[in-house]
């Protein structure tokens, strides 16, 4: 091994545990060693900003922008609302909602699709008594699997043919992965229908409502010099026996005095602590003297004449809020909301809501105008999962929604017959958008997600300095010395375990990228197709299904679903297992 290629290793393995521990984002963990291969000569100027003009990276940023289209006229969003209002049976409901799910997903970004629908589910399963948690990993699972379906469908598929193109080999069709997501897609609803349903956590009826309804939110309320009882006991002050609430921490200057006893007197500037029911807060603002902090001027009394309204938002993976408090990321003075309450899965946060430092799946209650759901429904920062009582979607002429489904079907058709290619095709239907004032500019650069952007553009070029210090074909060997004696078969399950592990940690397109040059090597050693190769790495760097920070739509529905790390692994397992045997062994016939 050379001192190059110990280096890249070196670099590598740091890169990995970074992102694992989470010491900063993964575009800029990813971003930074691409800057590190530059200044150290390994890569040229040239080589390392080849990922930025790859084909495939390029057509993601399109297809950010007709999915966001597509998803702003709530056509689809509708019809899925409606025809999920006529199931009454659990697996029915599964059913008749997963299956057209799936197969939206198969064309659109997965994303937008979750965010939508994740409201729409949890409020079906509310008024139903049914537990959210037995709809909302399932929601994501099926948009993984459908996404697998074709070229499009998600942007793993994409980076895998852009790298080929690069390599000089022929990309993928539109349906190259067809003959493998189908059957992957019908084996995994299955599994979701059945053993996966059971395996699910369930808390049904009025015990399941409670346990949602008192996530352990924490908000922040500050005693005034108008509250009757300053002077006085907790207990006596009316504060200890609160139905749902629990006080958890005073802060009185810079003393904190947790935990709270009855006997504790209340001055004049504490800040109060709470966590529990958001609906017992809202009524502890009526009390005199008691003001909520939300960071903003905007108040819950406001609530009642309709000018403002309660937002669930999720912190994204990608959101630049991450590792920073409420307070110095500016949240008010830039989204013009306020935060009254957090929520964090399996772990109670003590602190003042301003000096809550955020983490990726953290849910968020916001007291907002209402116009805010319309203003940043598309933000990279979090997901808006809150039921849209008046959403901007709803609000855009039909006309323009239909036209909109009109031109993706025809540029599918296009790249179906081989008239254009799919960079191609995606760029004429933004240009017509854009033409016809679908869109505005302003809209389409807010559809494209740059932090994924550049995430899969610097893992280009970390994957080009792979090749180029000879390292993908280093580990290449290692990985045949060890499998090739025991056939073909066991390499595609190395290939496709490694690929896999990879996505968990660091997102499924950098993983592609990584494992694709160690792909294309063994598939020369060996003499065999690279497309087979490719297809089996593409498959499973999007089969994210064991964590909830692998894949964006696990994150999404994290809080919203009251879901324990565990369960994913608990549901996913079992789930990765069966697509990693079903994709070899049709790889394996298909291909080789």
């Amino acid at each position: 091994m050379s001192l190059e290629m110990m280096f890249v290793l070196i670099l590598l393995l740091t890169m990995f545990a970074m992102l694992i521990f989470e010491v900063a984002r993964p575009d800029m963990v990813i971003f930074s060693v691409l800057i590190i291969l530059l200044l150290s000569g390994i890569l040229t100027v040239d080589e390392a900003l080849s990922g930025f003009s790859n084909e495939g990276m390029l057509t993601i940023a399109l297809l950010f922008i007709v999915a966001g289209t597509v998803q702003k006229s709530g056509l689809i969003d509708q019809m899925m609302g409606k025809w999920l209002q006529n199931s009454h049976s659990h697996k029915g409901s599964m059913l008749r909602f997963f299956v057209p799910t799936s197969a939206f997903s198969a064309f659109l970004n997965n994303t937008p699709i979750v965010v939508t629908f994740t409201p729409i589910i949890k409020k079906w399963c509310e008024d139903r008594g049914i537990a959210p948690s037995k709809f909302l990993i399932p929601l994501s699972y099926a948009t993984i699997l459908g996404g697998m379906i074709t070229l499009m469908g998600t942007s793993t598929n994409l980076v895998v043919h852009g790298l080929l193109l690069d390599f000089g080999l022929e990309g993928f069709s539109l349906f190259t992965l067809t003959s493998v997501g189908i059957p992957i897609a019908l084996i995994g609803l299955i599994y979701l229908f059945t053993i996966g349903y059971k395996l699910l956590p369930d808390n049904k009826g009025f015990g399941q409502r409670i346990k949602e309804d008192s996530k352990e939110y924490i908000a922040e309320m500050l005693v005034t010099q108008d509250f009757g009882h300053l002077g006085k006991r907790v207990e006596q002050a009316g504060l200890r026996e609160l139905n749902g609430l629990y006080l958890i921490e005073i802060i009185r200057g810079d003393e904190r005095i947790s935990p709270v006893r009855s006997t504790t007197v209340i001055h004049g500037g504490d800040r109060l602590i709470f966590t529990g029911l958001i609906s017992t807060i809202a009524d502890l603002q009526k009390m005199k003297g008691l003001e909520l902090e939300t960071g903003t001027n905007i108040d819950l009394d406001d609530l009642k004449d309709g000018s403002t309204k309660l937002v669930d938002a999720v912190v994204s993976d990608q959101s630049s809020l991450l590792s920073k408090s409420i307070k110095r990321s500016q949240f008010r003075s830039r989204y013009d909301a306020g935060v009254i309450a957090v929520h964090r899965n399996n772990e109670r946060i003590r602190s003042k809501i301003g000096d809550i430092v955020l983490k990726p799946g953290d849910s968020l209650l916001l007291v907002a105008g209402t116009d805010f759901v319309e203003k940043y429904q598309q933000s990279k920062d979090f997901f808006v999962v809150s039921p849209l009582d008046t959403p901007a979607a709803l609000n855009q002429s039909s006309k323009k929604g239909w036209f909109s489904i009109i031109i993706l079907l025809s540029m599918i058709v296009m790249v179906t017959m081989g008239w254009l290619s799919m960079f191609k095709a995606m760029a004429l239907a933004v240009l017509v958008f854009l033409t016809t004032k679908v869109i505005t500019p302003q809209e389409a650069k807010e559809y494209v997600h740059f932090n994924v952007l550049l995430l899969i553009a610097s893992s280009l070029g970390i994957g080009t300095a792979m090749r180029k210090t000879g390292l993908a074909e280093w580990i290449a060997n290692v990985l045949l010395d060890f499998g090739e004696p025991l056939g073909l078969v066991v390499i595609l399950f190395i290939i496709y375990i490694l690929t896999n592990v990879f996505t968990e940690i660091i997102t499924n397109s950098a993983a592609a990228v990584m494992m694709l040059p160690i792909g294309i090597e063994i598939a020369q050693s060996l003499a065999v197709e690279p497309m087979g190769i490719a297809v089996l790495i593409a498959i499973a760097a999007s089969a994210s299904f064991i964590t909830p920070i692998g894949y964006q739509t696990n994150l999404i529905v994290y809080g919203p679903g009251g879901y324990k790390f565990t369960d994913y692994v608990k549901v996913g397992f079992p789930l990765s297992l069966l697509v990693m045997v079903t994709s070899v062994l049709i790889i394996y016939y298909v291909w080789f």
